[in-house]
């Protein structure tokens, strides 16, 4: 993404407003995020924000069904989170709401924890290291960027998470290297 410099600022602070409209109009056409962007914090102050989270759900639906890569089952789920994980850095960008973005990390971290916990600790790593790191930015949402009471409310359910993470992938770094509990 390009800066702006000082110079290239005057210049578009300097643009007639019809020219303006038609540089909005343009972008949030071509651009899905532009256009979510301007009907979240402009167009539909009040309930722009939700609609997009249940949008952004909605997405990541159609994600869990899709057949994604991979010579194993845990393979194949590890691809599905990164595609999950890439759609939902994509609202975390227009939305700064962070109850909202764990609330998105829970929702897809239900599809691994729902499977067979021996589905952990097998020689595909990269399964194990995926859950683990949403685990970790699950974590740091709700310990540094939440409230206090949000700690308490995803608790249970992260510590839980921790819980079989450390039993089945100990051996693994990213695994090792996450706390017990919170």
């Amino acid at each position: 993404m390009p800066r702006l410099d000082k110079q290239t600022k005057e210049r578009i602070k300097r643009l007639d407003h019809k020219d303006l409209q038609d540089i909005v109009i343009s972008l949030a056409s071509k651009e899905k995020m532009v256009y979510n962007y301007i009907l979240l914090n402009y167009l539909d102050k009040e309930s722009g924000e939700q609609d997009l989270f249940e949008a952004t759900k909605a997405d990541l639906e159609i994600i869990f069904r899709k057949r994604h890569k991979g010579f194993s089952e845990e393979l194949q789920i590890a691809n599905m989170l990164g595609a999950c994980i890439k759609r939902i850095n994509e609202f975390t960008k227009i939305s700064k709401n962070k109850v909202l973005e764990a609330e998105l990390l829970l929702y897809i971290l239900q599809v691994p924890f729902s499977l067979p916990t021996n589905m952990f600790g097998t020689c595909f790593t990269q399964y194990d290291t995926k859950v683990a790191m949403i685990v970790k930015r699950l974590i740091t949402i709700v310990t540094k960027k939440l409230h206090e009471d949000y700690k308490i409310e995803y608790e249970d359910k992260i510590n839980e998470y921790l819980q079989i993470l450390h039993r089945t992938s100990n051996h693994i770094d990213t695994v090792y290297n996450l706390p017990g509990k919170i």
